[in-house]
């Protein structure tokens, strides 16, 4: 930062953003400033449409809307997931989209993790959100082995980051499989996945991420990569609405497969209804499916990567990153002296789409943020996670919420909350 930053700054800046129009896509509250769509992203009109169209061809067809209609439920999952293929880098038969993102992990793993006499352990890191750990847990516990002794979690050095070196050194030839996170929850550091992919296979080893909080938000290549096998979820930056269906990727190598927790789902299209009880799996990543589509959630996501489509990752990632690099500059500028620690990597290539930002009263601050018409979210202990979104956040959306940010701190707003989460943090 080498200027002073005004208001006329984030003006600036709005009136040259390219993708300024999709903000009246979205249903925006005109009495606050909405920073948490690393965790919900917010209804665009066009989901609410498609949604409404799904549940149209219900009332309309019946039982006839499996077959019939716009998009036939049949094939809804392989039809979302062909448009959600080019978010990842992948081919449209890689991508399906079922489940959730912790159910598509178990899937992943029951298929993939095939532990053998020398080779029994699985990489994870320690920083990587809990369910991930938690399935990975029970996975390993499910093949009679302890996870305390083969779920080895790579070692953060700050508390917040990891070093890809010291990953590609627990790579040990005892490691059956690896998990990691695209981008780490908390600080946003963006991980490396081509370089580890690459030495995960000198070794041998299958590797897969969870693209929870980097699918709609940066760029990806995954095929290109040759990483074997991805999941997330689509109700952060994908705005498909809370508890919306996940998804996963299945590199092309890998069809064939059988899936490790079949279901009818998981059939050939054309065999499915011959109601064989031995099953014959689909050639691509829907052999990877369990149950039957659900179709009222998966169906906001058709709308909402129309949005996608038309913006391109590529100009929603260089608006984000504009973004929080202003963001971060004005809270140097504005807060200085007020305590805050900035916990993301300051590079470009490794900063994901959020910043996250520690104080000993982060649970207060939030709380005075919220009352103040400030959305963001606050993750225990003293954690504050702040994501304007590229589709519908404004860079004065940025300056207003640092402004107010400002005033909370210099009046000490914060100390009439206890400084304690809520349920939902």
């Amino acid at each position: 930062m080498t200027k002073q930053l005004t208001s006329n700054n984030a003006l600036e800046l709005d009136q040259q953003d390219p993708l300024a129009r999709f903000r009246e896509e979205f249903y925006l509250n005109k009495n606050s400033i909405y920073l948490d769509g690393n965790s919900l992203g917010l209804l665009s009109k066009r989901a609410e449409k498609s949604l409404l169209d799904l549940l149209d061809s219900w009332k309309t067809l019946g039982i006839d809307g499996w077959t019939d209609g716009d998009n036939p439920w049949f094939y809804l999952s392989e039809t979302v997931g062909d448009k959600m293929a080019p978010l990842v880098g992948a081919a449209p038969e890689e991508v399906i989209v079922t489940g959730s993102t912790t159910t598509n992990l178990h899937q992943l793993v029951s298929t993939f993790y095939k532990p053998v006499e020398g080779r029994t352990k699985i990489l994870a890191d320690e920083l990587n959100f809990p369910s991930d750990i938690y399935a990975l847990q029970s996975q390993i516990t499910l093949r009679g082995l302890d996870y305390h002794d083969h779920l080895i979690e790579v070692k953060s050095k700050d508390g917040h980051t990891l070093n890809e070196d010291d990953i590609i050194e627990a790579m040990t030839e005892d490691i059956a499989l690896i998990l990691l996170p695209s981008i780490l929850y908390r600080s946003g550091q963006i991980l490396d996945m081509k370089r580890l992919t690459k030495e995960a296979h000198k070794r041998n080893i299958l590797i897969g991420f969870d693209l929870c909080h980097s699918i709609g938000s940066i760029p990806h290549k995954l095929s290109e990569w040759d990483v074997d096998f991805a999941f997330w979820c689509n109700y952060k930056h994908l705005n498909g609405g809370p508890g919306s269906v996940g998804a996963l990727y299945v590199n092309k190598k890998h069809f064939g497969t059988m899936p490790g927790l079949a279901g009818w789902f998981s059939s050939h299209k054309e065999k499915q209804f011959d109601m064989e009880h031995t099953l014959t799996p689909a050639d691509d990543a829907g052999a990877f499916q369990i149950g039957t589509p659900h179709v009222l959630s998966v169906a906001p996501i058709l709308g909402s990567l129309e949005i996608f489509e038309e913006a391109g990752i590529g100009q929603i990632r260089e608006k984000s990153l504009k973004m929080t690099r202003f963001m971060k500059d004005v809270m140097i500028q504005e807060l200085d002296g007020h305590g805050f620690v900035f916990r993301n990597p300051d590079e470009d290539e490794r900063r994901g789409g959020h910043l996250y930002i520690e104080h000993p009263e982060a649970a207060r601050i939030c709380k005075a943020l919220k009352d103040k018409g400030v959305i963001p979210d606050f993750r225990s202990p003293n954690g504050i996670r702040l994501a304007p979104v590229a589709l519908y956040n404004s860079y004065m959306d940025v300056w207003t919420s640092v402004q107010i940010l400002k005033e909370i701190m210099d009046n000490e707003l914060y100390k009439k909350y206890e400084n304690k989460r809520g349920v939902v943090a």
